[in-house]
Formats: C-alpha cells, sequence, structure tokens
C-alpha cells in the first residue's frame, strides 16, 4: 500500500503555474503584498506607498489628481508615470498634447545623486523615528517591499529616480509614446473617441505581456480640448469608456489623470459623477507662498512644505472596500518639490516659530509692536 503526503498536489512537479509566472514576467510590474495583484510604480515612491498599502499603483485602476490654483503639480507626476513606463519598457499613450511634452519628460538622476537621495530619506526618518521604534519601522518597511530596488544586486528597481533639472534620453527611454491631440483636427471627431480607438487598436495589435500606460492631463481644460469635448455627456461617456477598458485588460492597463478643479469645483454634479468613475481620488492644495515654477535648491528651502496632499479614495483591495487599514488617510498630508529628490509626500507638520521669523537684522524687526505683560 502506497502513502502520499497531504500538503503535495498531484500532477506538479515543482515549476510554477503558468498565471504566476506570467505575473513576474511583466517589466516594470511586481504582485501587491496584500492580494498579489500587480502593481507598477507611478514613478514617485513616497505616492507609491500610499495607495492602500499596494506599495504601487494596482494594474486595472485609475487615479484622478485634481489640484486648485494656478500650479502644475499634478502636471510633474504625470510627467514622472510617463517617464518611469518609458524607462520600463512600456507603452505611454498622452491624450491632448503632441510630441513636445515627450521632451519634457524628467531624465534619470546620476548614480551618485540617486544613492545620496536613498540615504538622506534613510537618514531623515531615522532621525524623526524613536530608537525603540526603529526596529518595528524597519520590519513594518520590510513587510511592504523595497520601493527602490538596487541595480547591483542584478534587481531592476521598481522606482527610478529622476531629475528635473535633466530631460529624458531616447537612449534610456525602451518604450513606445504615443499621443493623441486634443485639438487642432478634425473638429467633427471627439478627441475622446479617436483616443479611445487608437488605444483599443495597439492593445489587440500588442503582446498580451505589454503594460500599457494611459496619462490624461488636465481634463476639461478649454486650452487643451474643444469646447465640444467638454459637454457632461462626452466627458462621462469617455471615462466609462475608460473603465471598460480597464475592467476588459486588467493586468495590462493603468489611468493616471490630472482635472482642473478651480475651473470645475468638486461641488459640480460633472466632477462628482466622474470621481465615482476613478479608482481613486487625490487633492493638490498649493500653499501659494512660494512661486510653483522654482524650484530652490537649497537645502533649508526644500524642507518647506509646498502644498497639502489631500485623499478622497484610494484603490482598495476589492469592491467591498479594505486596505485603508493603517494608511496615512487619516492625517493631514503635505508635499514639497525638489530638483534632486523629486516630490515628497510627508506627514503635514507645522514649521517651528523661529523659521517664520525674518532676519534679525532686518528693519521689519523694529515695527514690530512690543507686548508687555
Amino acid at each position: 500500500m502506497s502513502f502520499r503526503k497531504r500538503n503535495t498536489v498531484i500532477g506538479v512537479t515543482g515549476a510554477a503555474p503558468e498565471s504566476q509566472r506570467s505575473k513576474v514576467s511583466a517589466p516594470g510590474t511586481r504582485p501587491s503584498p496584500h492580494d498579489g495583484r500587480l502593481t507598477t510604480s507611478t514613478g514617485t515612491s513616497s505616492l507609491d506607498q500610499l495607495l492602500a498599502g499596494h506599495a504601487g499603483l494596482p494594474m486595472g485602476t485609475s487615479l484622478l489628481i485634481e489640484e486648485s490654483g494656478t500650479t502644475d503639480f499634478g502636471g510633474i507626476l504625470l510627467r514622472y508615470f510617463a517617464a518611469e513606463g518609458l524607462v520600463q519598457g512600456h507603452c505611454v499613450h498622452v491624450l491632448g498634447f503632441g510630441d513636445h511634452w515627450r521632451r519634457e519628460l524628467p531624465g534619470l538622476a546620476s548614480e551618485g545623486r540617486s544613492k545620496e537621495v536613498n540615504s538622506s530619506k534613510s537618514s531623515d526618518s531615522k532621525m524623526k523615528i524613536a530608537w525603540r521604534y526603529e526596529a518595528l519601522s524597519s520590519r513594518a518597511s520590510a513587510s511592504r517591499g523595497p520601493s527602490i530596488s538596487d541595480p547591483a544586486e542584478g534587481i531592476s528597481p521598481f522606482c527610478h529616480v529622476f531629475d528635473l533639472s535633466a530631460r529624458l534620453e531616447d537612449s534610456v527611454a525602451q518604450g513606445q509614446f504615443y499621443t493623441t491631440r486634443g485639438s487642432g483636427m478634425d473638429p467633427s471627431q471627439s478627441p475622446f473617441r479617436r483616443f479611445i480607438s487608437d488605444i483599443t487598436t495597439r492593445l489587440k495589435s500588442s503582446p498580451p505581456t505589454s503594460i500599457h500606460r494611459i496619462v490624461i492631463p488636465n481634463l476639461l481644460s478649454p486650452t487643451i480640448y474643444p469646447p465640444s469635448a467638454c459637454r457632461p455627456q462626452e466627458v462621462l461617456q469617455f471615462l466609462h469608456h475608460v473603465r471598460a477598458l480597464l475592467r476588459q485588460f486588467p493586468s495590462r492597463i493603468v489611468v493616471m489623470m490630472t482635472l482642473p478643479i478651480s475651473l470645475y469645483p468638486r461641488s459640480a454634479g460633472l466632477v462628482r459623477r466622474g470621481e465615482l468613475l476613478c479608482d481613486g481620488v487625490v487633492e493638490l492644495i498649493s500653499l501659494q507662498h512660494q512661486p510653483h515654477h522654482h524650484i530652490d535648491r537649497n537645502s533649508a528651502n526644500e524642507n518647506k512644505a509646498q502644498g497639502l496632499f489631500r485623499i478622497h479614495s484610494l484603490p482598495v483591495f476589492h469592491e467591498k472596500g479594505g486596505g485603508l487599514e493603517g494608511s496615512w488617510v487619516k492625517e493631514d498630508m503635505s508635499f514639497k518639490l525638489s530638483a534632486s529628490s523629486g516630490l515628497l509626500i510627508t506627514p503635514y507638520s507645522l514649521p517651528p516659530l523661529g523659521d517664520e521669523e525674518g532676519p534679525s537684522n532686518g528693519p521689519s524687526n523694529d515695527n514690530k509692536p512690543k507686548l508687555d505683560f
């Protein structure tokens, strides 16, 4: 009488299943530490850690970035997202702009600068965390998985480090870049329908392991899209088509888009319906004490928050929710932008009183009223 172990599967020779092999074969992707679905990097490591614990943006989901004011921090996040896709060998589809948008993508940081940025981030986190909680935080970070891999170990980086002062070279970009203009074409044909048809055609003609990133900058902006494309029926139908593509190709497509809520506030019904059709919605609120186009390399000014980061919804595990436990959703978040380390999202804290005061020898200190107690 022959016996067989209960924990062995009959007919399996030790090789990984086909589904698991396909998950790790796609470049620039890795399984989520929670539910195993494929995730890809947004190009910003601090944003990857906020996406419901997935340590990246899950494939088959969309992220809407709302921004108020005249700043364009959301556009910088889109450029990081597109640059990361081109470096990883993904197909990047951009709506509303021409080929000049490709020449504005940030370039890869040098090896010395990337190591310096990673070491400075780790040293700052160690300074902020108490010594008795350091071991606990290291175990938690190890369970989430590394955000940036070490190329010296033979592992391709999941999230690269980019430099805003440089431009992405063609020799580094391994992916394909496609654009569809929002205006200036045939006025009888909607740019949204043309964009959806182009993506569908390229999806069917591309290999099943190819990854496609869809970039939609400044949705509903009258400077990019024609007036006919700003009608509610056109926009909502376009978002429904995008959501249908995400559900049809859940392991090959990821979408990131921006929306100027100064022109279309969140109280409008069109924006509310659009938010329901997106898997994740975040908002960037700029602090107007610094110009947004000025990137200061001074370390003292880089530590100042340039805006508030508000999370409205995140790509959760399933339709019933989940994935928000232990995250920073309930805390006040802020972001700061620098040329060396990019856009960094951290918990918001008020600066010390000494940082808000001017120089001691300035003429403004003499005019301050003196209070007697």
